[in-house]
């Protein structure tokens, strides 16, 4: 029995850009369903295969199964969007929404409509784009720490007047004393970074910071971060972005911006 998978809707528009790319299945054309001023993104799904009880069980699984066809998921919406000079407002859908035919499809665009539409308004003529920032030197860091940060050196000054004996238990607490310092220092500096970007924009939001294993990088990452960009804004955002990467490199930072992506992190449906 087949069923509708649906990857994303976006604004009904003259030379909407085709989908290409096989549906999630890796057989089914990706097609439109038109539904008063926007349209659904859709392919036929065998409901046996992609139930929501056989998702989870591959979930646990198969994790493989789940890369393959999230990677799928993500490249149908992408290119709904569109590219270069052509970006559509796409309301993204999280993977896994499964209609049992069209008329339950329209029944929810029908009952959602002023949400939708109101989703899309917003990010009209606007781009997500994603900063995400590595400590590459951590070393380089805590040194410039020290040489700058006044509690630090009361605390190297108040060692140096012990005696040899004393001063050596207190090198334990110099420790805790630097790490507490850098790491308030990491938040103010990443605290400014973050703001600095926002003022491009007209939303912007902190993701959960992803660890080593995910990102495939030996450096770890200090800050996820998204931005929802107005069009006019794009180039300014970007000019930004590597004016900052530039100044904070000699501090041990490296600053990578993406984009334009869908809006996952700006549509709350």
């Amino acid at each position: 029995m087949k069923g509708l998978y649906l990857y994303c809707i976006r604004e009904r528009t003259e030379g909407a850009p085709a989908i290409s790319t096989r549906g999630i299945d890796g057989k089914g054309e990706v097609f439109n369903l038109v539904f008063r001023k926007v349209e659904a993104v859709v392919s036929k799904v065998s409901l046996e295969e992609f139930d929501s009880e056989e998702i989870q069980k591959k979930a646990q699984e198969d994790l493989n199964w789940i890369k393959e066809k999230a990677l799928i998921h993500e490249s149908v919406i992408e290119e709904a969007m569109g590219k270069n000079d052509k970006i559509l407002s796409v309301i993204p859908m999280r993977f896994g929404a499964i209609f049992k035919e069209k008329a339950s499809l329209g029944e929810t665009l029908n009952k959602d409509y002023s949400k939708i539409k109101e989703v899309l308004d917003r990010i009209r003529d606007k781009q997500e784009w994603s900063v995400k920032i590595y400590l590459k030197d951590k070393k380089t860091f805590e040194q410039a720490i020290k040489e700058n940060n006044e509690i630090i050196k009361e605390k190297e000054k108040e060692i140096g007047s012990l005696p040899e004996g004393m001063a050596f238990f207190m090198e334990e607490e110099l420790k805790e004393v630097i790490s507490k310092e850098a790491d308030k220092e990491l938040n103010d500096i990443l605290e400014g970074l973050f703001e600095r970007l926002a003022m491009q924009a007209v939303a912007s939001i902190k993701n959960k910071v992803l660890e080593k294993e995910l990102t495939g990088r030996r450096e770890p990452m200090v800050l996820n971060s998204s931005y929802l960009v107005p069009e006019e804004n794009i180039e300014n955002f970007k000019e930004e972005a590597e004016g900052l990467n530039h100044e904070i490199q000699a501090k041990g930072f490296c600053l990578e911006y993406s984009g334009p992506w869908p809006a996952f992190n700006f549509t709350c449906y």
